[in-house]
């Protein structure tokens, strides 16, 4: 089994343009940068209060690879304070798209929807990124919009990205329910993609919407891959997005002191 999936993963990477992963220096220092942002995150908390309020509208949150509920509930509390009705996934560890999960997402979302009588937006973060962008997909009219945080969605995300031998060896090809060719198309909702060109795990240009519509947009952050969920800039950052009316999206601003946390607008080379 172990080297069929790996035939399979050749395969893939065959067909797939070659991006490399983030440098090893960005790898090797993941996890001090993320301790720096937890401590950056505890003196920035009065600021933070003073983000947008919401309007009551349903929140799912989503983990990355190899995360649950439990990574992203100091984020989820801080959403809620700001008037949100938050929820996590509900599905354990995120091991990838396995059988019943994405089936049971679609029906979490239909009953948020009903529930809150509007739809529901979407945070995920890295592979959760990649299901909030396949929900949205599958239920746009249940789907305010979708926040991805370092999601590695575009071309070239196999070779880019150094999780991606685990997840397909959990994950094999045939038993993918996502359309791989597809992934990279943003979804028919607001779609902003928060990102960082200092990701040590994935590389930032596969997390970037390319070709994209009228309602999506590439919002660069300074940070860590496994510290987006305890970024102080991005929770300000998806406050602030999140506050935006229900179809009356407008695209984020870097005016005045924003441009310090918020280095770049678009995918370029910084």
């Amino acid at each position: 089994m172990a080297a069929a999936n790996a035939a399979m993963y050749g395969e893939m990477l065959e067909t797939e343009p070659h991006i490399p992963p983030p440098s090893a220096l960005l790898a090797l220092t993941e996890a001090h940068r993320a301790a720096a942002e937890v401590l950056s995150l505890t003196i920035s908390r009065k600021w933070l209060d003073k983000a947008p309020r919401g309007d009551g509208h349903p929140v799912v949150v989503l983990p990355g690879f190899l995360g649950s509920d439990g990574y992203n509930a100091t984020f989820r509390r801080y959403l809620t304070k700001l008037d949100y009705a938050v929820h996590g996934w509900g599905q354990g560890r995120n091991l990838g798209p396995r059988e019943g999960v994405l089936e049971a997402l679609v029906e979490r979302i239909e009953y948020l929807a009903d529930r809150y009588q509007g739809p529901v937006s979407l945070v995920g973060h890295s592979l959760g990124g990649i299901f909030a962008r396949e929900l949205a997909r599958e239920l746009p009219d249940k789907t305010r919009q979708v926040i991805s945080l370092g999601s590695p969605f575009g071309e070239g995300r196999l070779t880019g990205s150094y999780p991606a031998r685990l997840f397909m060896a959990l994950n094999p090809e045939e038993e993918l329910p996502l359309e791989q060719d597809e992934l990279h198309v943003a979804p028919p909702v607001p779609t902003p993609s928060i990102f960082s060109q200092g990701d040590g795990v994935v590389n930032w240009q596969t997390t970037v919407q390319q070709d994209g519509h009228a309602q999506t947009q590439n919002i660069r952050v300074r940070g860590s891959h496994c510290g987006m969920t305890l970024n102080h800039a991005i929770w300000f950052l998806v406050a602030e997005r999140l506050s935006q009316p229900a179809g009356n999206w407008r695209p984020f601003e870097r005016g005045n002191w924003r441009s310090l946390l918020y280095p770049g607008l678009g995918g370029e080379l910084e």
